[in-house]
């Protein structure tokens, strides 16, 4: 019954080897994601620190995929020392992915206060044209979210732009892209995207967030039935009488 019990902790284990292979991959491939979209949104943001739990979770992914291929050698040769150094390794992880997780819900909850801070500052500095960041950047967003202005088009009548362009219009990224022709001008706000960018952007860079912490969730409980079943095979290991082999043939007087 005991060797059955390894038997399956082993069968688990490889398993979960693999996914860890694959969760590395996946891991990688989030962070990288948040520091695309980051490079997107940055003008939006002064507290560059909100990439913490992006740079922790690549750095999980590659000590992930590391752990990987100790964690498949050892259930294959059922090394004692290569099982312990798996657990503790997976252990380091887990608690990684843990702060990634409190690390996202704290930053999440900072990022309405970021974009609310700064976004007047960067549409006040639109000028219109490809050399300004603040301009491609707003450009990019109203195109992307299909926005226009900061809570509607009309915040457009507030920016310096505006006041210097004098041309009762606001920049052809807020055109609707159903639109055949349009030039962004007010005289037609039907032309215009309503809603505003602001709640938006926020609502995208929590998306964006969310997908970290959930994936470090999923990847942590993974973790932990690979720490389960690699404790089951050494604590049954352990427990296993040493081999003696069996002395036949003799007779005695």
């Amino acid at each position: 019954m005991g060797q059955c019990g390894i038997t399956s902790s082993k069968t688990v284990l490889v398993f979960l080897n693999l996914i860890f292979w694959a969760a590395a991959g996946i891991l990688c491939y989030v962070g990288a994601y948040v520091f695309i979209t980051y490079d997107d949104y940055d003008h939006f943001f002064e507290d560059v620190y909100t990439l913490i739990p992006a740079v922790i979770i690549i750095a999980v992914g590659a000590l992930l995929f590391i752990t990987g291929l100790i964690g498949c050698c050892a259930t294959v040769r059922e090394s004692h020392c290569g099982l312990t150094t798996f657990v503790v390794i997976l252990l380091l992880v887990f608690m990684t992915e843990v702060a990634v997780v409190v690390l996202g819900y704290v930053y999440r909850a900072k990022v309405e206060d970021e974009v609310n801070s700064s976004i007047i500052k960067v549409y006040d500095e639109y000028n219109g044209t490809n050399s300004n960041s603040q301009s491609r950047a707003i450009d990019y967003v109203q195109r992307q979210l299909q926005c226009c202005g900061i809570h509607n088009y009309s915040d457009w009548q507030n920016t310096r732009w505006y006041k210097e362009s004098k041309n009762n219009s606001v920049p052809i990224s807020c055109c609707k892209t159903i639109t055949g022709i349009c030039t962004g001008s007010l005289t037609h706000p039907e032309d215009l995207y309503q809603e505003g960018c602001e709640a938006l952007v926020v609502k995208k860079l929590k998306e964006i967030m969310m997908y970290v912490i959930w994936t470090a969730l999923t990847f942590a409980a993974i973790q932990m039935l690979g720490m389960l079943c690699a404790c089951v095979v050494l604590c049954r290991r352990s427990r296993d009488p040493p081999y003696e082999p069996l002395i036949t043939g003799g007779t005695y007087a």
